[in-house]
């Protein structure tokens, strides 16, 4: 399982998610440009001392990004408010990518367009969106049990 974030913006919610990654021994990847540098103060203190016990993966742009996930045949889940379809009706798959946009402005078409499924995070409908890093908790819990790649105690 991977999670992905395109072009984040709010270090302390990268710091949180790569927090999260290395919990639950999840492959991140940062999709430049961040809207931050990676030594903010912000950044490495939501993610404490974590972050070096998380495999993190930057690449410099979005067509990197699609180049490394074509040529490891890779499945592309995007997490959106425009979603298609609910995440806990979708089927997860080990090797899927887990793709949260920017806090700000979510994805542009381009990368919405190449997404292998777009699905949402039910809310109540007079409500915008979920903290992202909040969104990426939901998900990834949910596609673990489903592939039964959670950590065993």
């Amino acid at each position: 399982m991977h999670l992905a974030l395109y072009q984040p913006d709010i270090p302390q919610n990268t710091g949180t998610i790569l927090r999260l990654c290395a919990c639950l021994d999840v492959a991140a990847h940062i999709i430049e440009p961040a809207g931050f540098p990676v030594s903010d103060r912000h950044f490495r203190r939501a993610g404490m001392d974590y972050l070096d016990q998380v495999s993190i993966t930057r690449h410099d742009s979005w067509s990197k990004f699609e180049q490394w996930r074509n040529e490891a045949g890779l499945r592309l889940v995007l997490f959106t408010t425009k979603g298609a379809g609910s995440y806990l009706d979708y089927r997860y798959g080990r090797d899927d990518v887990l793709l949260f946009g920017r806090e700000s402005a979510g994805v542009p078409d381009e990368v919405a367009g190449v997404a292998d499924a777009r699905l949402v995070i039910p809310i109540r409908p007079d409500l915008r969106s979920l903290n992202v890093a909040m969104a990426a908790a939901m998900a990834l819990g949910e596609a673990l049990r489903q592939t039964g790649s959670a950590i065993e105690r």
